[in-house]
């Protein structure tokens, strides 16, 4: 009840806020953050390297469409936004956009007709992005991108949501601080090149940072306590990527590094939206680029940049060693379907196999606030993509049809307690609820 009620109250206020934004703040573009000389040309390949830094493919490329032309549906708290087609197409694209149209619309979230994009676009982050690399990007989507002709389906949200208008008032609320990067005084350019790729076109705070009462992340960069501190996506939890308790943080600078490349490493795989932001963006990036992120990442959380970080000691794993190779009778539901199903592959230990079968004890997708994660791999299955360093597949198969609600329940509720971990019990209603949410 005290969540509705602060909800209640934040749209109260937000619509207040909206309706004074829109009669006093008028629509505005931020221009340059520097001027660059007349004859500025990107590099060769630049534009390209700033997608896939921005991770733009992924958002604009439906299952089995065109790369860029839009139609994939994004969940949101307000209801399904579609992406747009950004292929220099004239009529359904962004052909006609001119380089301010452009910065416009990854600076402050408007488009060309002045309307405002949902910030489903994170253009809180992109915001940050210099100069020189917009105008690659702007360059990279009007001479290199094929032109796709694709009216996608309009973002039709339910009241208030649907008055784009409203969306003055949230960029005055959201949109801290002038556009660019500046660096951070005394620290390295390797970590603020992580910083700069973390904070601007990776927007990783978009999915690891959590949201305020007005739907803004809670923290776009490390002066913030907040910042990638965990987050929400559709039910989904973002994992914490700076606290004490991150699982992240017990891994060396090298092991974060060959996760963002690879979608692996000797602790985990990437499952979900991470496993696309690695298959479509990050295993592009250079070695220096993604040991930049895993320095900054570590440095910001009080580690030391590329020093190892000694494992945390596990709690219980020997008691629950035992349990399994025991293998008792009268064992409970939950460890014998482990054992029946993924102990071949995850071991007794709960250590599976480095860069092929993930470690399940103290595995943030396994320990989530939400178990929708877990259940739905499952149910479902994951796969690691074929990357340049690590080109074969992996796939996991899904149980959706062997399982019942009730021993999905019971299996993900052991894997939730087992080696130590620490999370709360999946029940049948959890698991119908991911059942559903394919169909």
């Amino acid at each position: 009840m005290k969540k509705i009620f602060k909800v209640l109250f934040g749209l109260v206020i937000l619509g207040l806020v909206a309706l004074a934004a829109f009669i006093f703040v008028p629509v505005q573009k931020t221009p340059a953050t520097k001027q660059l000389a007349a004859d500025f040309k990107p590099a060769e390949g630049a534009g390209e390297y700033v997608m896939r830094a921005g991770d733009c493919m992924a958002c604009h490329t439906a299952e089995g469409g065109k790369p860029f032309a839009g139609g994939r549906a994004i969940a949101s708290p307000m209801g399904t936004i579609w992406t747009t087609n950004i292929t220099p197409d004239k009529e359904t694209g962004i052909g006609d956009y001119t380089l301010d149209d452009f910065r416009a619309s990854l600076y402050d979230g408007i488009r060309k007709d002045g309307a405002h994009l949902y910030p489903a676009m994170p253009y809180e982050n992109y915001r940050k992005m210099t100069e020189e690399d917009v105008v690659a990007l702007y360059d990279y989507f009007m001479n290199q991108v094929e032109p796709v002709s694709n009216k996608v389906e309009e973002t039709t949200l339910s009241f208030p949501f649907n008055m784009r208008f409203g969306l003055r008032a949230w960029n005055w609320l959201a949109l801290n601080g002038d556009a660019g990067f500046t660096p951070v005084e005394g620290q390295s350019e390797v970590y603020n090149r992580g910083a700069y790729l973390v904070q601007g076109a990776g927007h990783c705070a978009a999915c690891h940072s959590p949201r305020n009462l007005f739907m803004g992340q809670d923290g776009i960069d490390e002066s913030s306590d907040k910042f990638l501190t965990g987050g929400d996506i559709d039910g989904y939890t973002a994992p914490d990527l700076r606290g004490p308790d991150s699982a992240s943080q017990s891994w060396t600078s090298e092991q974060m590094a060959l996760y963002l490349s690879t979608a692996r490493n000797a602790h985990t795989s990437a499952t979900g939206e991470m496993m696309l932001v690695i298959r479509d963006s990050l295993q592009y990036m250079t070695p220096d680029d993604n040991m930049a992120i895993a320095t900054y990442l570590k440095t910001i959380s009080g580690g030391e940049g590329n020093a190892p970080v000694q494992q945390p000691a596990q709690v219980q794993p020997t008691e629950t060693e035992k349990m399994l190779t025991e293998a008792k009778a009268d064992l409970p539901i939950g460890p014998r379907l482990y054992l029946d199903n993924c102990a071949a592959c995850h071991f007794v230990t709960g250590k599976g196999a480095a860069e092929i079968f993930p470690e399940l004890a103290g595995n943030s997708l396994v320990t989530a606030a939400s178990p929708k994660g877990l259940v739905s791999v499952i149910l479902h299955g994951a796969e690691l993509p074929s990357t340049e360093q690590r080109p074969m597949k992996l796939r996991m198969q899904g149980y959706a049809e062997r399982l019942s609600d009730e021993e999905v329940a019971e299996l993900a509720t052991f894997l939730r307690t087992a080696w130590g971990n620490e999370a709360p019990a999946v029940t049948p209603a959890d698991v119908a609820g991911a059942r559903e949410a394919v169909h």
